[in-house]
């Protein structure tokens, strides 16, 4: 660890064991003093005082609390806020940084399942050590507003925010969500619904069910992944690319459930519209643009028998070219339309080897249901059988057969198609594979030998549209539509709408019961939180893994006392039940945000003048602002769903009235991740990375040679390294400057224990120049530094200044270190105070715990945490001289240092002159002369 053995180390040398005292010191000395608290501008948290106009809220991504604990990776984005927060804390602004837990979720309900402990003891035991080594690290965490998603206090006010959704429809013609008790008064008003029953003569349970279909809380039959071995439907997100479960590998099938489901399909354009309002990094942009894959195109109605099939497309120009359809295999319509017996003359390719279309139909629909999504996107070979049934095709009055294939999917779109082979690769296959007709409706270029042709071209063989360009036969196809009433022009999007179940023990109790005839009725919000009862098996009901017809039985539902509940909602005692199912561990934190605002209401989620001050829309951020957290930090793994789950709510929220801010993170930061060298041995099987050796180029686990690999550390490659390791061994303050000097923050970068010695050894360097090791005395002098000196000191302040804004903590660190060598090469008898009270403050952000340690030392009783920080003077920024590099014919051939007053003629001139310079001019006229103003000088020969 250091250049000197164990006995002759001087006493008060920066060694771990001495790191480890100053570190425990000052995060007692914070605590103590609530260092961190920032105060809000009301309520019990205000302090008292009036809160500075210049805040920030800085926040972390959510971390579950597993049993494993964190291992150098995790805290990576962690450390990374508070770098950042620290330095703005220092400048003066009222900075909110917190922490909590998104506890809610599938680990620990397993492990409660396996063990019988209770998963809120599991929990909370797990939260606790991740308290114990982020407070290690010395993160700057106002500790008063830590929130956990287990907490009946936090989730009281999930519960109320799934009511305000639940209790809302969104108001097409005002483009925002809107009470449901104003969609119910105009249905009243007018004596009928949008679709013209008359309200007056609904029954009660007609009329919840018309509204249920509006509200952005509903129950529908929704397809879902249904896995009989774990007894729950899982997300897509949970299901490998074979169609198994991610957990225990079980097989999953695709089947229709009644479940819980958020109308985020409402927001889809304000979703895409309102990312140009926010400062994210462009590929998370796209690829939340891309999830919600918004297309321009028409509906368009394709009868068949007494049915009517709705299809969306956005090439109806190409509705001469449709020669067959096909349904999902769990479309509604396929029961009904499927026939008795095969039509004379069917082909027996359509038949699936099946003596009945309904044999047919039910054989492919399991097949179908055993395969993901992804697979059944991917998968080139195309497979579907004949449902019996024809359509009629609007446009030219064709009967075209009805298919049900595994290419087409129920969530996207109508969950039918029509399919156009000659302009879709897709249906040129389905249709090569089944014998069915191709007619290209687009004319591609002479010489096209290919299949499909999806290029642009002149519509052919399409009646009236032909010789129209694709934009022009597009307009015509949906103005004829239109015209005709078989269709109109809209707009679809690849988002579906968002499934809110789950069939599992630990999550949020839903706050709704039902009654005698199903309908769902929101309690009133006096009786939340409704909590989690206590069971004796927390496992949901499981089945032969293959058993695709079982039914979902939650652990909830055995709950009998909890499940069946007598309550007055205003027309006397009722019997009612309780909803069995959770809701899924991302409701959470979806709104975390703005309860660490106001952590402690109990009245409120959130007080309004809280919400404003630290999440509104805010002047200096100009007029499109859509406030929200000023900085959020996390993995990009988290760009799609949970982003956008937030953004939803938020916009409820918004249109209600809850909130003044239309986005809940202003600012997004992408942190790369921590990678590591793992070993595989012969078996294929990972061994502990930190009991391997290298011998000769090569690497053993005991006498056995293993091969080496390379990715993100973790429990599964066994390269994990704990952050209690390295505090232990160096310091919490040699580890931060570690990982943070490691590279660009937003870039993966790999771990190397061997390297942290380098930046122990930066902060015993630092150390002796201000404290005499022998006595632990400070070494500063009063003498005042030469020019030389002062230009690098004022320069490094600059640069550090703009670093720490700009999340550049590696290059902060360089300049550190820059300036720190200059004082042990250029004063050995001590260093100048006034760089040694601008140095320590602008370490503070990166080593917290030894920069207070030294600014005490400095003779400062007050603490650094809240500054000053040092502001460069800019006399000693202006440059006297400028270096001019020299390229003679593209290669740097000498160098020359000018005024840097000199113009472009007086550079010119002394570049020539130089006598190396000259030797290759040789008495000659170069054919070239640039001057690059302050960069460099480029001659042509």
């Amino acid at each position: 660890m250091s250049d000197t053995t164990p006995d002759t180390v001087p006493g008060h040398r920066y060694t771990a064991e001495l790191a480890g005292r100053i570190e425990q010191r000052w995060q007692e000395y914070w605590e103590a003093n609530g260092t961190y608290h920032a105060p809000n501008p009301v309520g019990p948290l205000s302090g008292g005082a009036e809160v500075p106009a210049d805040k920030l809220f800085v926040q972390d991504m959510f971390p579950y609390p597993s049993g494993a604990g964190l291992h150098v990776g995790h805290p990576l984005g962690f450390i990374g806020t508070d770098v950042y927060a620290r330095y703005h804390r220092m400048t003066g602004r009222n900075v909110l940084h917190t922490m909590g837990f998104d506890a809610f979720g599938l680990p620990a309900e397993q492990y409660a399942v396996q063990t019988g402990q209770h998963p809120r003891k599991t929990t909370e035991d797990n939260v606790q050590t991740y308290l114990r080594q982020i407070r290690r690290l010395g993160l700057g965490h106002d500790e008063r507003r830590r929130i956990s998603t287990i907490d009946p206090e936090y989730y009281r006010w999930t519960q109320w925010i799934f009511l305000q959704i639940f209790n809302s429809y969104y108001d097409a013609e005002r483009g925002k969500a809107r009470p449901i008790a104003e969609l119910e008064a105009k249905f009243a008003a007018s004596g009928e619904t949008f679709d013209g029953k008359p309200w007056g003569e609904l029954s009660a349970a007609e009329r919840a069910k018309v509204l249920n279909e509006h509200r952005l809380v509903y129950l529908s039959e929704a397809p879902v992944n249904w896995a009989p071995g774990l007894g729950t439907v899982v997300s897509n997100e949970e299901v490998t690319a074979d169609g198994r479960t991610e957990r225990g590998n079980f097989p999953v099938f695709r089947r229709n459930l009644r479940q819980w489901m958020m109308r985020i399909t409402a927001y889809g354009d304000r979703l895409i519209d309102d990312l140009d309002r926010l400062d994210w990094p462009e590929k998370v942009k796209s690829m939340q643009r891309n999830w919600i894959g918004r297309s321009n195109g028409a509906r368009v109605k394709f009868a068949s028998g007494a049915e009517t099939i709705v299809v969306f497309t956005t090439r109806p120009d190409t509705l001469f070219g449709a020669t067959y359809m096909v349904l999902a295999p769990e479309h509604a319509l396929v029961d009904t339309i499927t026939t008795a017996q095969w039509p004379e003359g069917t082909d027996e390719r359509w038949t699936g080897g099946a003596t009945t279309p309904a044999d047919a139909v039910a054989a492919y629909r399991r097949a179908a249901s055993t395969k993901s999504e992804l697979e059944r996107q991917e998968n080139r070979e195309k497979t579907g059988v004949f449902t019996g049934a024809h359509a009629v095709n609007p446009i030219n009055g064709e009967s075209i057969p009805v298919f049900i294939a595994d290419y087409v999917l129920a969530g996207y779109g109508t969950g039918a198609i029509m399919a156009v082979p000659g302009q879709d690769q897709r249906d040129w296959d389905f249709a090569t594979a089944f014998g069915l007709p191709v007619r290209r409706t687009v004319q591609p270029p002479e010489g096209f030998d290919g299949e499909a042709f999806t290029g642009d071209g002149p519509a052919v063989n399409s009646g009236f549209l032909d010789g129209l360009p694709i934009d022009e036969a597009k307009k015509a196809a949906i103005g004829w539509l239109e015209e005709h009433g078989h269709g109109e022009g809209t707009i679809q999007f690849k988002l579906r709408d968002w499934l809110f179940s789950r069939q599992r023990y630990w999550g949020e109790p839903f706050p709704i019961v039902y009654d005698e005839a199903g309908t769902p009725i929101a309690v009133p919000e006096s009786m939340l939180p409704i909590e989690l009862p206590e069971v004796d098996d927390y496992s949901p009901r499981t089945f032969d893994p293959e058993d695709a017809d079982s039914e979902p039985s939650p652990p909830l539902s055995r709950a009998a006392d909890w499940i069946t509940v007598d309550l007055d909602l205003g027309d006397g005692v009722k019997t009612y039940r309780r909803d069995a199912n959770t809701m899924p561990n991302w409701a959470g934190s979806c709104w975390y945000q703005l309860r660490y605002v106001d952590p402690t209401d109990p009245d409120r989620f959130c007080e309004p003048e809280n919400e404003q001050y630290w999440l509104g829309p805010r002047p200096e951020h100009g007029p499109n602002d859509p406030g929200g957290v000023d900085l959020y930090v996390g993995g990009v793994e988290h760009a799609v769903l949970h982003l956008l789950y937030s953004r939803f709510w938020q916009k409820v929220l918004f249109d209600l009235g809850h909130v003044t801010g239309e986005e809940p993170y202003r600012r997004l930061f992408n942190q790369g991740y921590i990678q590591a060298y793992a070993y595989v041995d012969p078996r294929g099987v990972y061994v502990n990375a930190g009991e391997v050796v290298e011998r000769g180029g090569k690497y053993f686990h005991g006498d056995q040679e293993v091969r080496q690999e390379y990715g993100k550390m973790g429990k599964s490659l066994r390269n994990v390294v704990t952050p209690d390791e390295m505090c232990e061994t160096y310091g919490a303050d040699t580890f931060r400057m570690y990982e943070m000097s490691m590279g660009p923050m937003d870039v993966s970068r790999p771990w190397a224990t061997k390297d942290v010695i380098g930046a122990q050894r930066f902060l015993q360097r630092l150390w002796r120049n201000l404290v005499d090791e022998e006595t632990g005395e400070t070494r500063v002098v009063a003498d005042t530094p030469d020019e030389a000196t002062l230009r690098l000191l004022h320069k490094s302040i600059a640069g550090v200044h703009e670093d720490y804004a700009n999340l550049r903590y590696n290059t902060a660190g360089a300049k550190l270190i820059e300036l720190n060598n200059h004082l042990t090469k250029n004063f050995p008898g001590g260093a100048p105070r006034v760089v040694a009270e601008a140095i320590v403050p602008m370490l503070a952000p990166l080593c917290p715990h030894l920069a207070e340690e030294l600014w005490s030392k400095l003779g400062h009783a007050e603490s650094l945490a809240h500054g000053p920080f040092p502001t460069a003077n800019e006399k000693y920024l202006v440059e006297d001289t400028v270096e001019y590099p020299i390229q003679v014919n593209g290669k740097v051939r000498s160098r020359i240092t000018v005024p840097a007053a000199a113009t472009q003629d007086e550079v010119k001139a002394t570049a020539l002159a130089d006598d190396k310079v000259a030797a290759l001019v040789d008495g000659g006229t170069p054919r070239k002369v640039i001057v690059v103003p302050g960069r460099l000088v480029n001659i042509v020969l």
